[in-house]
């Protein structure tokens, strides 16, 4: 098996002539040492993929590189009593597609302590539909609940509305019962953010207004951050007493132009969440809930699925803010 070919997504180049991303045959005896060796059948695209794939080096540190943080398949071979041959698992985080070759590959081969059976009863397509993306959106709002929010301590924001942690982390809310306003920068996607379940939409720059004053009027209970900048900042400014905001991206900015005055006089509280290194003991507990009383009946609406041959041009979407909800990349055809 160590001289078999499959196909991958290489991202090969230097800084000074630049990255390019070339679907190309690779071999398994190439890959990383790990435990498990899993055929990928479907992976999903996430924000970190695609600055991989440009070459960001904060993201992946060595080229030729085979992005991906996310990948489900069945294992084909393991040196763990933990798994065996035909076992569906679920890889996501650590440093898969980082500095590890990722699921943008038909094989991975990782280290045993990195998967995570399959929690029933979901299907490996569900769970890439669910993805980094959806088990960080899970994780904000799990530790908005676990401070006090409940559905009638008032409306929880979502930022980024329409990306990926944004989109499931609207439906996620609606569905346990929050009255979630929803910011996006695409007056053409108010629609799909209401059949989402957001009760309110509005756009980006009203929700970043604000900047130079300390604090905001009191409005959101609790919110869900995915873009960082002067719309997180404004966010803290206008959280009411004692509430919460989670933080979990940068797309618009790594900065946070913010005084102390929102945690010293309203007690609010900044959290930050991290999937790539989450615990398993947690990523089991996250897992249970999407795969229970938490599951989604409109993945479906939330993702599409594409091959391997089209995610070229998904990740130059993503790149230019044009993706709604998630991309699911079907591994198990040859381009």
């Amino acid at each position: 098996m160590e001289d078999q070919n499959y196909f991958a997504l290489v991202v090969s180049g230097n800084a000074g002539e630049g990255f390019r991303r070339t679907v190309c045959r690779q071999r398994i005896g190439d890959l990383p040492a790990g435990e498990i060796l899993v055929r990928v059948h479907y992976s999903s695209l996430n924000y970190k993929d695609a600055l991989s794939a440009t070459g960001n080096r904060g993201v992946t540190r060595r080229y030729p590189h085979t992005p991906g943080i996310d990948a489900a398949g069945i294992v084909v071979a393991s040196h763990s009593s933990s798994f065996r041959s035909g076992d569906p698992v679920v890889c996501m985080g650590h440093d898969l597609g980082m500095n590890t070759a990722g699921g943008f590959g038909q094989f991975i081969r990782v280290p045993a302590d990195w998967v995570l059976p399959l929690p029933e009863p979901l299907t490996l397509l569900e769970s890439m539909r669910i993805g980094t993306a959806g088990f960080t959106a899970a994780q904000c709002v799990h530790r908005l609940l676990a401070h006090g929010l409940e559905p009638d301590s008032g409306p929880v924001l979502v930022t980024g509305a329409t990306g990926g942690v944004g989109s499931f982390a609207v439906a996620l809310l609606a569905r346990l019962g929050y009255r979630v306003v929803a910011v996006t920068g695409k007056k053409s996607e108010h629609a799909f953010l209401g059949q989402l379940g957001a009760a309110e939409v509005i756009d980006r720059a009203r929700a970043a207004t604000g900047g130079a004053r300390m604090m905001l009027r009191e409005r959101w209970a609790g919110v869900v951050d995915t873009v960082g900048g002067e719309i997180l900042a404004a966010a803290v400014k206008a959280c009411r007493y004692g509430g919460m905001v989670t933080c979990c991206g940068n797309a618009a900015s790594g900065d946070l132009p913010l005084s102390v005055y929102p945690f010293i006089l309203r007690a609010v509280t900044l959290a930050g969440i991290d999937s790539a290194s989450c615990p398993m003991a947690r990523r089991r507990q996250i897992w249970d809930l999407l795969a229970g009383e938490w599951r989604l009946d409109m993945l479906e609406r939330l993702s599409r699925v594409i091959d391997l041959a089209g995610l070229d041009d998904a990740i130059s979407a993503m790149l230019a803010g044009a993706v709604r909800g998630r991309i699911v990349i079907n591994m198990q055809e040859d381009p």
